[in-house]
């Protein structure tokens, strides 16, 4: 079964929905040049309000090592996902003290990323091309990669997913998980509702298919 994080969460109400429909993890932004950042403060009256087993996923952009995992134990987080160029040695180095979802760019006309480089990662995520702007885009991943890599990573699928296309991409690309911030919003920051409801009945559409 292909699970679902909603990332770019930046108040309760919009956590609450996302847990209501269905999330297995939500994405806390902490990159300051994001629409979607919000403060750690913010961040721990989110995490207060989760449900049990919905993972609350801190969004790094480009941090040191210290930082990173002080803030991952004072709010609990159930892991680090590095959006930045951070190198495989800053990668391994705060994968001792949390789990570590590592992203990566993929396009067309582009290779597989060097995953064996970041050894201590527990998953990868699989974004679209960055120019200046990490992640949040709207810009699609290239597929076709990302179904080759999730024949031996743990592969959480990103870029330009949308309720009208997330079912074709989890049948393409079968991730462990799809990951998506965009494309089931009103507006930067904020959930539509609609758009995250239909987006959850198309995830629970392509599960069915893709069960025996």
């Amino acid at each position: 079964m292909v699970r679902v994080k909603i990332c770019g969460i930046t108040n309760v109400e919009d956590a609450l929905l996302a847990c209501e429909l269905g999330a297995d993890a939500i994405g806390l932004n902490f990159y300051e040049k994001s629409p979607r950042c919000i403060s750690p403060f913010a961040g721990s009256k989110i995490i207060r309000k989760l449900p049990p087993f919905v993972a609350p996923v801190g969004i790094f952009v480009n941090w040191q090592a210290g930082p990173v995992t002080t803030l991952a134990k004072a709010l609990g987080l159930a892991a680090a996902q590095l959006h930045g160029d951070e190198d495989p040695k800053l990668v391994g180095e705060i994968a001792k003290k949390i789990s570590v979802i590592k992203a990566l760019h993929v396009g067309k006309g582009s290779a597989l990323p060097a995953f064996a480089k970041y050894r201590g990662s527990t998953a990868f995520l699989l974004d679209a091309p960055h120019t200046g702007q990490y992640g949040g885009t709207g810009n699609s991943a290239d597929w076709t990669l990302a179904h080759t890599a999730a024949n031996s990573q743990c592969i959480l699928l990103a870029g330009g997913l949308t309720p009208e296309n997330v079912a074709q991409a989890i049948l393409a690309v079968r991730p462990y998980a799809v990951d998506v911030t965009s494309g089931v919003e009103s507006k930067p920051g904020k959930k539509d509702p609609g758009k995250l409801r239909e987006f959850f009945e198309e995830v629970a559409r392509a599960n069915r298919e893709l069960s025996p």
